[in-house]
């Protein structure tokens, strides 16, 4: 399209200027005005239409323009878009090593990127160009760009002395020639050089001759005689002037010597010696003889120079000065010289010359391979290309002539590719065939290159192309469909079977994603009852299956690729649902009715086999777990009755008889073939009866036996093994607290007569004394800490002593528990021990009128304890030992610890108003006192003070 509107353009202003053209023709009078007219279309035609004709795009320039100059804007010349350069990845591809031309693809011009030296580049070759491609990919463009250098005035002829000797003899005729060495001017066309001047001319004139590659040799012609006798040297200046503007110029100095006698100067064989010689010549190879003669006597004296000759031919050649052959001595290679031109000089003894020219012509040889150079190539291809799409552009050179630089390219045989000459020395890499990744998914291409030389040379490339996938293949399933087999009261998320499919194409067109088709069943949606895991494709039921509810199913699964379009493919399941043995088996004959009795009658008459009735049962499972079987579990008379294993009828076994009872109870049980089995049981009532009214009489007080819920029985019997196990581990716990507390006891007390006294202060009196006549009451419990004691306010013999000086001491429960437990007592004396007969013991145990509790009593009386002592008697017992101490004195013997202490001298008893005590007039008066209140348990009675219990005990009391 792009070409095709800038084709339309140009025929446009092609027609406009054949209009022109016309119009100037009729406005010139006479013929001139057609032909300008003529030449005016010719130039606009050919400016037009020359890119279009040849693909080529010309730029001219001059040599040794500045880096960075802009040679012309392609984007515009070919029409393109400074976008398409951009996008399109535009390059310059040379086949050359250097690289002078250079792409600014952001403007789209392009510049010089190196310096060019058109003498350097072309050498003497007057046709100076540089060509390149402009290669654009997406799609794949090519265009051929070609840039004439333009020769500037910048090289000066220069003649390759600075001083010319020449010998003449004073006998030379007019007309002599004397070859000079000519200037070289290494531009080209009108810089090149252009003419010669000789100064003076006395004697010598210049004449200037033009070789056949265009040069121009000088020579000097004499046109009047010399005489030595009157000049011996003659002075000449040669000046050579090129074309160019400005005009360069250089000059020679030229010596002429006179010489005498020598009158015939050497003559050459032939003006003119062609040759050729081979490339890669050997050295030393002859290329061809030259020879001179000379009428003079000494012929034999003539020597051969070279003349004229460039440092190339120096280089490469040689000849003898003898001989005059012309030998090889360097390497000739076609590829930079393909014809060498140069003069040889003949000098005899006088000095007197001649010259001549030798062509020699290089033959090629086949000794350059071709060079294949890719200018572009996209290392992936999708594998849905069209035929003919270009995947590589080469360019291949071969440096040889001829037969030998003629190049054919190919590629292996069996390949969707082949290759496609564009324009001279190019080639594309088009597909030649559909491409399926799937079947090959990369190709190695060898390319090779065969020149037409004999023997031919060729040279290879290869190039690893890769197929990239199109999602053109769906997932295919392994199977064509599936069939799956689950068990029926399934939890949930039970895995039912996996599915795969496999997708040919790779990457993510191969990634594969399962899903349901969606669909009802049973007026649910199937999503209900079973999912798919999208990855992995493992179906998973999503609740409980009912094989009686639900046999089986179908449904879809698609796999679907994750390639775009994505592609899918789809495959039936098969579920199917196994019984299992989830249903008992359900009696339908005889119905079990429980208000009401219903017997089968069996005459007395019945012989053997008779059929009193039968059982009839289903079970709603199927296959094995339905077949059903009867037994008798239980029967009055088992001997009367028998049961068919299969078909549950209820028969006799022997003849009835009048002893048989008219009550008869049969338990049938029918159990299915399942594994495990499950069963179920009917009571079936018989009466042993010949007619309705004799059963009915038995019958009337018929007990119906209630019928007990298995599962309720195995709770009942759970339940009495807990609370058995209850029981046991509260019996466990109550003796392990027993034991427990008797350890911490043992604390205290030691077994025999080491039974430890720990001295026990009351709070009135810091240094331990009791009074001398004390009365207490004390209520124990099983708890020690739990127990009050009650202190009464001792007496005088002379002083009653009201009760409203009593006092009690009460100890707070939770506190002093706290410190009983951790507070740490002092040890006994060690010395304080009381014999086992004198322990005191208790007089007695009664109900405390507190309600105290066990341990509480009375204490009165020595002697030995017939029981383990009591907390309340271990208390009074410590008290005791903790007074004696400082009470011995004034207590008299009784205090004594041979003796131990006498705890009957005044005993409260509880109930009663009288107190007990040793001194006769102490009991009369203790008698009229009130019994003492009982207090609560939070309570406890405090000791009363008298004088004689603050005395404090002297000091030889204390020794």
């Amino acid at each position: 399209m792009k070409y095709s509107i800038i084709f339309i353009i140009r025929f446009f202003f092609f027609s406009f200027f054949l209009m022109l053209s016309l119009c100037c023709a009729k406005m010139e009078s006479g013929g001139k005005g057609w032909v300008y007219g003529w030449l005016f279309f010719t130039v606009c035609a050919l400016s037009l239409f020359a890119d279009e004709v040849t693909g080529q795009i010309r730029y001219s320039i001059p040599e040794e323009m500045a880096v960075g100059s802009i040679v012309g804007n392609i984007a515009s010349d070919l029409g393109l878009e400074p976008k398409r350069l951009i996008s399109g990845k535009a390059r310059v591809f040379t086949a050359e090593s250097s690289e002078y031309i250079g792409l600014d693809k952001e403007n789209g011009h392009l510049v010089i990127k190196n310096k060019i030296d058109r003498e350097e580049l072309c050498g003497e070759i007057s046709a100076c160009s540089v060509s390149f491609n402009v290669i654009l990919d997406n799609p794949m463009e090519l265009f051929r760009v070609t840039v004439d250098i333009q020769d500037i005035n910048d090289n000066s002829p220069v003649f390759p002395k600075s001083k010319i000797e020449k010998k003449i003899s004073e006998l030379a005729v007019p007309g002599a020639r004397f070859p000079l060495e000519s200037a070289v001017d290494a531009d080209v066309g009108v810089n090149t050089l252009q003419k010669y001047t000789l100064h003076p001319t006395d004697h010598f004139k210049m004449n200037v001759q033009s070789g056949a590659g265009g040069s121009k040799h000088v020579e000097m012609i004499l046109h009047s005689p010399l005489d030595r006798e009157k000049e011996k040297h003659h002075n000449l200046i040669l000046t050579a002037f090129d074309g160019g503007k400005p005009q360069r110029s250089a000059t020679v100095q030229i010596n002429i010597v006179v010489l005498d006698v020598n009158d015939n100067a050497p003559v050459f064989s032939q003006s003119s010696y062609k040759a050729s010689v081979v490339e890669n010549a050997a050295k030393g190879t002859v290329v061809t003889t030259v020879s001179a003669t000379d009428a003079d006597e000494s012929s034999d004296g003539v020597q051969y120079y070279f003349e004229h000759a460039t440092s190339a031919v120096k280089a490469l050649f040689s000849i003898d000065p003898d001989s005059g052959e012309v030998r090889v001595i360097g390497d000739i290679d076609y590829e930079k010289h393909k014809q060498f031109t140069f003069k040889v000089k003949a000098k005899d003894h006088g000095d007197l010359t001649d010259s001549s020219e030798i062509i020699i012509d290089v033959i090629d040889v086949n000794d350059n391979t071709p060079k294949i150079s890719i200018m572009s190539f996209s290392s992936f291809v999708s594998e849905d290309s069209a035929p003919g799409t270009v995947i590589a552009m080469l360019n291949v050179q071969d440096l040889d002539s001829g037969d030998n630089s003629k190049i054919s390219c190919s590629i292996d045989v069996n390949s969707p590719f082949k290759i496609v000459s564009s324009i001279t020395n190019h080639y594309n890499l088009v597909t030649d065939s559909e491409l399926d990744r799937e079947q090959t998914a990369e190709y190695n291409i060898t390319i090779t290159a065969v020149d037409g030389g004999n023997p031919a040379l060729s040279s290879k490339e290869i190039l690893r192309l890769k197929i990239s996938d199109v999602n053109d293949h769906a997932p295919q399933f392994e199977q064509e469909s599936y069939n799956a087999f689950i068990a029926e009261n399934n939890p949930p998320s039970t895995t039912i079977l996996s599915v795969k499919a496999e997708d040919m194409d790779w990457g993510q067109n191969a990634k594969i994603s399962y899903f349901l088709i969606d669909g009802d069943l049973n007026g649910s949606p199937l999503s209900s009852y079973i999912s798919i895991n999208s990855e992995s494709g493992v179906i998973y039921a999503v609740k409980s299956f009912d094989y009686e509810q639900l046999k089986s199913f179908k449904m879809q699964v698609k796999a679907q690729d994750g390639g775009s379009p994505p592609l899918s493919n789809n495959v039936t399941l098969n579920i199917f649902i196994q019984d299992q043995n989830d249903n008992a088996p359900q009696v339908l004959y005889p119905v079990q009715t429980g208000g009401s009795v219903v017997a089968e009658i069996v005459p007395r008459s019945a012989d053997v086999g008779y059929l009193v009735t039968k059982v009839v049962a289903v079970d709603v499972d199927s296959g094995q777990n339905s077949w059903l079987s009867y037994k008798l579990q239980k029967a009055t008379d088992r001997a009367l009755f028998e049961v068919g294993l299969q078909n549950g009828e209820i028969r006799t076994v022997r003849q009835v008889t009048d002893k048989d009872a008219v009550k008869q109870k049969l338990t049938v049980v029918v159990e299915d073939n399942g594994q495990p089995s499950r069963s179920a049981v009917v009571s079936i009532n018989v009466a042993v009866a010949d007619n309705f009214p004799e059963m009915l009489s038995e019958f009337t007080d018929f007990t119906h036996e209630k019928e007990y819920n298995n599962d309720l029985t195995f709770y009942l019997i759970l339940a009495l093994a807990v609370v058995s196990l209850l029981f046991i581990v509260s019996i466990i716990a109550i003796i392990s607290v027993k034991i427990y507390r008797w350890r911490q006891n043992k604390l205290f007390y030691k077994s025999g007569a080491n039974l430890p006294v720990i001295p026990y202060y009351p709070p009135v009196y810091a240094d331990g004394t009791l009074q001398h006549v004390y009365n207490y009451e004390m209520c124990g419990t099983t708890d020690s800490r739990m127990s009050d004691v009650k202190f009464v306010r001792p007496y005088s013999q002379n002083t009653l002593v009201s009760q409203s000086h009593l006092g009690t001491v009460q100890r707070e429960q939770k506190i002093q528990e706290n410190d009983d437990i951790n507070s740490e007592q002092k040890p006994p004396n060690p010395d304080w021990r009381f014999p086992p007969n004198q322990r005191p013991g208790p007089s007695g145990a009664g109900a405390h009128p507190d309600g105290a509790g066990p341990g509480a009593g009375v204490i009165a009386g020595t002697g030995p304890w017939p029981n383990p002592p009591t907390e309340a008697e271990q208390l009074q017992a410590l008290m005791a030992a903790a007074n004696a101490s400082e009470a011995t004195a004034t207590l008299g013997p009784r205090y004594n610890p041979q003796y131990g202490p006498d705890y009957r001298q005044n005993v409260y008893i509880p109930g009663s108003t009288a107190t007990l005590t040793a001194n006769p007039q102490q009991q009369v008066l203790q008698q009229a006192l009130p019994p003492p209140q009982a207090l609560p348990p939070t309570e406890a009675p405090k000791a009363a003070q008298t004088p004689a219990s603050k005395k404090k005990p002297t000091k030889k009391d204390k020794k």
